[in-house]
């Protein structure tokens, strides 16, 4: 079942309108923050975890078009909502091409709003565990891109992340070298070189230095491990 406690961001620069919808949703619990212009509201999508957007598409200084594009960009798993009065087909087309994953124009019943907001919430609720990698408690979230051990929030370069992932979504294997190459650098090398050692080196100080438990292995002569 949704949770009515969920976060949302209501991007509104009519401030009557922002008032009403944000009144009808405090009203069903829902945790509500408002922007009234593009770039504040963009700037608070990308820095905040909420788990749902609302967006007008004619926003001063930025259009929710060009917010819509950019947080799909960097946060795909979002659900967003965005709402207009342009109703034309083209209007609408070119609202979901740029990734909204709903559409509704106005005026429009905030009734029929919740029901959409419920409706992905649920849906992204499905869908959580396919960006959550874990293994004990070593955590990586896909569409954050925060890795955490226990509260321990682990930082990696963007290679390390790559690498990690890769460990997180075959864990309990033995993966050997030439594959690891494959599949995170995309490429064949020298059994002579070391750098995949290297960077198992790098990533097992982040993610075992100081805790008790380690999870990642080396297998002598076979690979690496990521194992509980």
């Amino acid at each position: 079942m949704v949770r009515n406690t969920a976060s949302i961001l209501l991007i509104e620069d009519d401030i009557r309108i922002s008032e009403l919808i944000k009144k009808a949703l405090d009203a069903e619990g829902f945790i509500i923050t408002q922007a009234f212009d593009g770039i504040v509201g963009e700037e608070l999508a990308l820095n905040k975890d909420y788990e749902l957007v609302i967006t007008d598409i004619l926003l001063p200084i930025k259009n929710g078009l060009e917010i819509c594009k950019t947080l799909k960009n960097i946060k795909p798993y979002l659900p967003i909502v965005m709402l207009t009065a342009l109703g034309t087909t083209d209007d609408k087309v070119e609202g979901f091409d740029s990734g909204a994953d709903d559409y509704l124009v106005k005026p429009f019943e905030i009734r029929e709003l919740i029901v959409r907001i419920r409706a992905l919430l649920k849906r992204h609720e499905k869908l959580g565990n396919n960006f959550l990698l874990k293994c004990e408690d070593l955590e990586m979230n896909l569409q954050t891109k925060i890795v955490k051990r226990g509260n321990i929030e682990i930082k990696l370069t963007p290679k390390e992340f790559k690498l990690l992932e890769f460990f997180l979504k075959n864990q309990g294997r033995v993966i050997p070298r030439l594959e690891i190459a494959e599949k995170v650098w995309g490429t064949y090398f020298d059994t002579g070189t070391n750098f995949i050692d290297v960077y198992i080196n790098y990533l097992r100080k982040k993610i075992d230095k100081g805790y008790n438990k380690k999870l990642l292995h080396t297998q002598s002569g076979m690979g690496f491990i990521l194992k509980a």
